[in-house]
């Protein structure tokens, strides 16, 4: 007789994410993302200096490809110059992903994390090919292969979970994130890290994209407007962190949102291979929900896939509406908008993108506008669907409700990819924010370290940043965070002070290579072995009362 093992699936549960990371017109990180948003600034320009024409074409460009630190992962500086940009780029966002969940990397080691990218150019490979054979070295089989985007992170980490680049075409990424949640919730992966890239380096791809029709001749998306006549391209990359919500909150973790559902499909047979199926899109959205167990008119935001197509904004919309839009009531409209029409569209890492806005939108509780609509579509009935365009920066249509909100991306070949995603209260009405530190009288340590002096001074200088956008911030907090949830590396320093005017005064001269009162720098010796600092012979002067001070005003040293 076979016996089953009892069903320990957890295809339900939720998951969290918890950390993210992203480079993109004019966003280096996740702040400056919400920040650009939130102004609703437009990041679509011309190509930087240094780069091919690309037909001179406006679209969303990173000012800098080509930058890498390889000795920080430990790659040598010849097989860097045959690595796809796309990998190296993924290797820095992997790392910062983590640091902003407060990971240490080294922890992960041996672990059962996952990596999924949704990857579908090689620019690069086409440019390593126009120098010819001569160009081919032993490091380009694995320079160019795509699938090693995902791999070289999971090698550099040592992590023992599935590592997979996902190619669906413009819907890959967010199919990435859908795959990454399967495996978390099948036990396979006990964490994920999930995203997807596309970088823009050969005028082949532009060339390609606009004889197929697919681009606006204006340099503009005008997603669900009247003017809609196509996308403009982007580049970029995004990572999200992935845990289970029950082993986020066990850990301590910080949480930008929860993840409910998702679902993809493909359309089948339509009028061409292109072309979009509104039974398809419809499909993949009830599969989400349902699975998220999400009602229609609690849904409030869908970011879309709003490419700004003539065919696919009303296939679109006529899928929301058939869904969403539905029985909702009166001037409870359903919010939709699109990413596309600030950084362009991303293709391959498009859905990411759309990802990172509605989880800062979450988390932030605001809805950002949706640029270059002024005349609704035609073809598009808003009032009969129910649906209305994210015109302005403002509250959520029902802010003292759960904030659910949708995600879509669709691959040009039919492949459909829907998430759900909510604030992280509606787990819980019990569960509260983890208390932040407070800092108390008495001097405070910021440690800072780099694997050279140059990259302390760096580390450094984004520390001004980050803290100069946050003057609410409490330094104790910094101080930890700074201490327990960054890795450290041989060249260190650390700065002391007792006010943040104190501290950020020392952090900015550490920057600067000045000198400073309280501010320390140096190496430490490999392998932990050093000179006696202190000795402290148990003879000298004490007093009644000694270090009551520090007792008072230091709740780590009256503990021990």
């Amino acid at each position: 007789m076979v016996e089953f093992l009892a069903d320990t699936s957890t295809s339900t549960e939720a998951i969290a994410i918890v950390g993210m990371s992203c480079r993109l017109p004019h966003a280096e990180n996740p702040a400056q993302l919400w920040q650009l948003l939130r102004d609703g600034r437009s990041a679509i320009g011309a190509p930087p200096a240094g780069r091919p024409e690309l037909l001179s074409r406006p679209g969303g460009y990173l000012e800098d490809v080509s930058g890498f630190d390889a000795g920080f992962f430990g790659v040598s500086p010849r097989e860097a110059s045959s690595m796809d940009p796309q990998q190296r780029l993924m290797l820095e966002l992997a790392w910062e992903a983590l640091e902003d969940a407060r990971i240490l990397p080294s922890d992960l080691a041996d672990s059962r994390t996952g990596v999924f990218v949704g990857v579908i150019a090689d620019d690069y490979a086409a440019l390593t090919r126009q120098h010819g054979v001569e160009a081919i070295t032993r490091h380009t089989l694995t320079g160019l292969n795509r699938g090693v985007v995902a791999n070289r992170i999971s090698y550099t980490l040592g992590l023992h979970g599935p590592s997979a680049a996902v190619d669906t075409g413009q819907s890959s990424s967010l199919v990435a994130v859908h795959l990454a949640v399967e495996s978390l919730r099948r036990g396979e992966s006990a964490m994920a890290i999930a995203g997807g890239v596309n970088l823009n380096l050969v005028p082949d791809s532009t060339v390609g994209a606009e004889r197929f029709g697919a681009l606006s001749p204006d340099g503009l998306s005008f997603t669900f407007d009247a003017r809609a006549n196509g996308y403009v391209r982007g580049e970029g990359g995004a990572f999200v962190v992935l845990k289970p919500l029950h082993a986020a909150m066990a850990d301590g973790d910080p949480v930008y949102c929860v993840l409910h559902g998702s679902a993809m499909n493909n359309d089948g047979t339509t009028e061409g291979l292109t072309v979009p199926g509104p039974a398809g899109q419809q499909d993949v959205l009830r599969q989400a929900y349902e699975r998220a167990k999400v009602s229609a008119e609690q849904v409030q935001y869908v970011e879309l896939h709003g490419t700004g197509t003539k065919v696919g904004d009303p296939v679109e919309a006529s899928a929301l509406g058939a869904v969403l839009g539905d029985g909702r009531a009166d001037g409870a409209e359903l919010r939709v908008g699109s990413v596309k029409t600030n950084v362009g569209h991303l293709e391959g890492a498009a859905g990411i993108v759309g990802l990172l806005k509605t989880a800062l939108c979450i988390r932030h509780r605001e809805l950002v506008p949706s640029l270059n609509f002024e005349t609704p579509n035609p073809d598009i009935p808003f009032d009969e669907w129910k649906l209305a365009v994210q015109r302005g920066l403002g509250a959520w249509p029902r802010p003292d409700e759960p904030l659910y909100a949708g995600v879509s991306s669709f691959g040009m070949g039919g492949t459909n990819c829907h998430v759900v995603l909510s604030d992280r209260r509606t787990e819980s009405a019990a569960e509260e924010e983890l208390p932040g530190a407070e800092s108390g009288p008495g001097a405070v340590p910021w440690v800072v370290s780099g694997k050279s002096a140059e990259a302390v001074a760096g580390q450094a200088e984004r520390l001004v940043s980050f803290l100069e956008e946050r003057p609410q911030l409490d330094v104790a907090a910094v101080g930890r965070s700074l201490a327990v949830s960054r890795a450290r590396f041989d060249h260190r320093a650390v700065v002391v002070g007792e006010t943040r005017e104190e501290l950020l005064a020392g952090v900015r001269a550490l920057a600067e290579g000045m000198p400073a009162a309280g501010v320390v720098s140096g190496r430490a010796v490999p392998g932990g072995a050093g000179k006696t600092v202190f000795v402290f012979p148990g003879q000298g002067s004490q007093w009644q009362g000694m270090a009551l001070e520090l007792f008072d005003s230091c709740p780590v040293f009256a503990a021990r």
